[in-house]
């Protein structure tokens, strides 16, 4: 790390602030140009650890920009993770308001529920199936406290890796029950299609991103653990949304999510 713990505070308190705010703040690379990826984390931490002292509670993890298609639209090659709280979580068919996310955008997504806990620093995809109790379709809904233009893996993470909600809906399945790979989504916008995709095209199986997670967490001496929700990143570029769209995502077999911003 490169930052002190001052300054990795007042950071934080920058991005509460926003998020309160619904704006955005100047890049952080752009301002503490010798920040580095652990500094990062540890500002999502920092994040974290006083969304629960405020009595929220953590469900879940996010991974973030595990496909080429996110990667191309955001530039940034490497994955990354975010912290999910219980109040970010919407059922299918929610009405939610637009106004309480920043650049609000939306992704294609599996989530895997767990049902035994994932300890790195050797787990496999085939750890992530015998530990995973059901799969199911999900939409991310992105929510930037930092401004896009110029963003670097450093500023993603300190933003909770751009996490604002998710949405779950249609048929749980187990995943000896369906091909995950092939699992694959029509993305409509106010009944027009503006995305498709396929689940291969994350890390070529939707579970490698959640081994990569439990795998990284490791090596920040924390673990995946039972009953969580994790998001094993879009297999479609960010649809933007504005207040008054209707979003519905087809998975086929596995049914439909949908909401709406007002």
């Amino acid at each position: 790390m490169r930052l002190n713990a001052e300054t990795i505070t007042a950071i934080a308190d920058e991005l509460a602030a926003a998020e309160r705010d619904r704006t955005t703040v100047p890049l952080l690379t752009a301002r503490h140009p010798g920040m580095t990826i652990e500094d990062s984390y540890a500002v999502q931490n920092e994040w974290r650890r006083r969304g629960i002292a405020d009595g929220r509670k953590p469900v879940g993890r996010k991974i973030g920009l595990t496909s080429k298609v996110m990667q191309a639209a955001t530039g940034i090659t490497e994955p990354d993770y975010g912290a999910i709280f219980a109040d970010a979580v919407f059922a299918n068919g929610s009405v939610i308001e637009h106004g309480q996310f920043s650049n609000v955008r939306i992704e294609v997504e599996l989530a895997f529920v767990l049902g035994e806990p994932l300890n790195g620093p050797d787990v496999s995809v085939f750890d992530v199936l015998r530990a995973t109790e059901y799969v199911v379709p999900a939409l991310e809904i992105l929510s930037s406290r930092i401004e896009l233009a110029g963003r670097t893996i450093i500023d993603t993470i300190s933003d909770n890796a751009a996490f604002g909600g998710l949405v779950y809906g249609g048929n749980p399945v187990r995943p000896s029950e369906v091909d995950l790979r092939w699992v694959s989504a029509l993305l409509y916008r106010n009944e027009t299609i503006e995305e498709s995709g396929v689940a291969a095209a994350v890390l070529n199986h939707p579970a490698t991103g959640v081994a990569w997670l439990a795998n990284k967490l490791s090596g920040h001496g924390d673990r995946l653990e039972s009953g969580e929700i994790i998001l094993a990143g879009s297999f479609t570029r960010p649809m933007w949304v504005e207040r008054g769209d209707t979003v519905l995502t087809d998975y086929g077999p596995l049914g439909t999510v949908t909401c709406r911003f007002v």
